[in-house]
């Protein structure tokens, strides 16, 4: 069965409070999920914002990624396969 789809995304980058923020908005036409991650620069490294925006990024896709292997098992379960767990990250702690 051939299937093709387009999924739309897209990523936010800002700083506040001497941080780099990042926002990820995944629109799959039948779900929404948002990731978010964030880096802050230890006072005692040299300010390279670009290393701020990669790392902040880097962290809301994962946060992105585990959202969405969570709807995923969800609706493998909903679809009568195999109980299937997440491994609990950070993100889920708290």
């Amino acid at each position: 069965m051939s299937h093709t789809t387009e999924w739309k995304t897209h990523v936010y980058l800002f700083e506040e409070d001497h941080a780099t923020k990042v926002r990820v908005e995944l629109d799959t036409a039948t779900t929404r999920l948002t990731g978010h991650g964030t880096a802050r620069c230890n006072p005692a490294d040299k300010d390279v914002p670009e290393i701020g925006d990669e790392l902040a990024a880097a962290r809301a896709l994962e946060n992105l990624a585990e959202q969405l292997k969570r709807t995923a098992y969800g609706d493998m379960a909903a679809a009568g396969a195999a109980p299937q767990h997440a491994p609990l990250t950070a993100y889920d702690l708290g």
